[in-house]
């Protein structure tokens, strides 16, 4: 440790006090610490005040001035109390349930932003198969990124979710996911142009701006995970990606108004794309579909792209980011930070064991670091946006060792 010097004392030899000659010297010698690395940020040592502000590795941010960091806990409905560490599993929920439920970590944070404008959701069990109560459940997993306010986001947040779920209900037999998720995401683009020309104030800072909040969006990026299949539909510029045998395999395209085909959409309903900080469109919205963004309708469209992928035994982990996570970290190098975050979890109890239930917990807990280091390494790359990151695993094979 630098900066400090020590002694062997042998056996029969007493050791030498050392004495301290002046306030001034004693607080010198306590301020003798080494530096602490969080998440690859380097915390400089405290400075000459008494009081210290403690810094947990695996629950704090970045530093608050860096970021006014604020951690979604997210509203859970279902199995919420089931990512609790420190209370008893089979007290709170049934067993199966417990071990059967979708295991993640979720971080968002305002960063260099002035406002947050991220939401994230996180509806576990939010619909069932075919109306049953087993164990097929569909597990829902969204991040949306707002601009112009947070409203629109907000809305996503605690509506989408509940539109998937009514959709979802209408189909018993043979659910087109495609079409299924395109009928949801109209749907919530008409509820937010209702709720915009609607009589009600609302609470945020753009009743400031404009009286009908036409110029305000929201990305959104929804994943439902199912036993089978993981749809993603994304609808901008946040992203969804695959880790399947230590390879990332994008599941959403990002909608840039320079993307050959998304410009030519643009340009063929009588648009522009114009250079202002980078293509935008008519010079003003830096992506080429949103949900709301009234104001840019037909240029702009709600519509997602929706793929459907084939669940395998080599799948690892799902990562849902904002833009702000991807404009500085490739998705190889957010795989990697989420693979050694999992490998690294160890069980607090062997299979078969009575405490089998706290290795959920430690799964969660690795997700949870696996975000948390995400977004850190997103504002130390000198991110400027809101970062969100969910980290959803997908190892089957640990979740039947857990079971047995």
């Amino acid at each position: 440790m630098a900066g400090i010097c020590c002694g062997v004392v042998g056996d029969g030899e007493t050791p030498t006090p050392i004495e301290v000659t002046s306030r001034p010297s004693a607080r010198r010698s306590l301020d003798l610490l080494p530096l602490k690395f969080i998440a690859d940020v380097a915390i400089p040592p405290p400075d000459s005040s008494r009081k210290r502000q403690k810094l947990d590795p695996c629950t704090s941010l970045a530093p608050p001035r860096e970021c006014e960091n604020a951690v979604e806990n997210c509203e859970q409905k279902g199995v919420e109390v089931a990512s609790l560490p420190n209370c008893s599993m089979n007290s709170l929920l049934h067993s199966r349930v417990v071990e059967e439920r979708p295991r993640y970590g979720v971080t968002s944070v305002c960063g260099r932003r002035r406002d947050m404008e991220d939401a994230v959701s996180i509806r576990p069990w939010f619909c069932q198969e075919n109306g049953s109560q087993d164990k097929n459940g569909f597990h829902f997993f969204g991040v949306f990124d707002g601009h112009g306010c947070s409203h629109v986001a907000t809305m996503c947040k605690e509506r989408l979710h509940e539109i998937v779920k009514e959709e979802v209900g209408k189909t018993k037999e043979n659910l087109e996911w495609e079409s299924t998720m395109k009928k949801c995401f109209a749907r919530m683009d008409e509820e937010v142009l209702s709720w915009s020309h609607s009589s009600q104030t609302p609470s945020c800072r753009c009743e400031l701006q404009t009286p009908h909040c036409d110029a305000v969006g929201s990305t959104a990026v929804v994943a439902v995970v199912t036993p089978e299949k993981i749809i993603v539909a994304n609808c901008g510029d946040s992203r969804a990606v695959l880790c399947r045998n230590s390879v990332a395999i994008p599941l959403s395209n990002d909608h840039k108004p320079d993307r050959p085909d998304e410009l030519v959409r643009i340009q063929n309903a009588g648009g522009r794309v114009i250079y202002w900080d980078g293509p935008r469109v008519l010079g003003v919205l830096a992506m080429s579909r949103a949900i709301g963004d009234n104001y840019l309708k037909p240029y702009v469209i709600s519509e997602p792209e929706v793929t459907v992928t084939e669940r395998s035994d080599d799948d690892e982990c799902l990562i849902l980011g904002s833009d702000g996570l991807w404009d500085t970290v490739q998705n190889d190098t957010a795989c990697k930070v989420v693979r050694m975050c999992l490998k690294a979890q160890k069980l607090a109890s062997p299979p078969g064991s009575p405490g089998r239930n706290v290795a959920v917990d430690c799964s969660d807990k690795a997700c949870s670091d696996a975000s948390i280091l995400l977004t850190k390494l997103a504002l130390v790359r000198q991110s400027t946006d809101n970062v969100s990151a969910v980290v959803v695993d997908l190892r089957r094979d640990q979740q039947q060792k857990e079971r047995n």
